[in-house]
């Protein structure tokens, strides 16, 4: 029987190392505390559980990987955060069938109906989102694709939770404009 591990006593500074020295037990606290973590933010763009086990395992090998270079610059959990949603991306910009995943389907809430089929590109997405003002653009990625709450958000930016929420609320509203008009763009090329 395997000893139960409880992840409030450990000393993540102990597993980092360990992980950069590719000590297995090291890499199983690391994986089996954050897996579930990840797991949630990964569930928001899939629910097909293959798709799901491979981002994830390509996502904690890069980790693995590169835990080397985590500089205590920000929250450990952060990082695989990051590093973890570009597997996302990577996952689903090599099968573009799938990339209808990133049109951030809670944010878009009045897409045009007439047309069900369309799908916009991981590219087309991610360049909307890049063109958003600055502080617009760090709260909507925090919040919408990282997946940090209000609170952790605004810790981090030092600003108020209600400051965060109406950045949000500011970027979908010009990403809903900005999505409406590239919408509207492959309509009338197309046809």
């Amino acid at each position: 029987m395997s000893k139960k591990i409880t992840y409030s006593n450990i000393d993540w500074e102990d597993v980092r190392k360990g992980c950069a020295e590719n000590k297995r037990k090291s890499q199983e606290i690391l994986y089996r505390h954050f897996f579930p973590i990840m797991e949630r933010m990964v569930m928001r763009y899939t629910q097909d559980d293959d798709q799901i086990i491979d981002i994830l395992n390509n996502g904690f090998l890069k980790v693995f990987q590169k835990i080397e270079k985590f500089e205590n610059k920000g929250s450990f959990e952060g990082w695989i955060r990051r590093i973890v949603y570009h597997s996302v991306s990577d996952y689903f910009r090599k099968s573009a069938k799938d990339l209808k995943f990133l049109i951030y389907q809670d944010e878009f809430k009045k897409e045009p109906s007439e047309i069900s089929n369309h799908k916009l590109y991981y590219q087309d997405l991610m360049q909307l989102v890049n063109q958003l003002p600055e502080k617009h653009m760090r709260v909507f990625h925090l919040f919408s694709i990282e997946g940090f709450s209000h609170k952790e958000i605004s810790n981090q930016l030092t600003m108020k939770e209600s400051t965060c929420r109406w950045y949000l609320t500011e970027a979908r509203k010009i990403l809903q404009k900005e999505y409406s008009k590239l919408f509207q763009k492959g309509l009338n090329e197309a046809g």
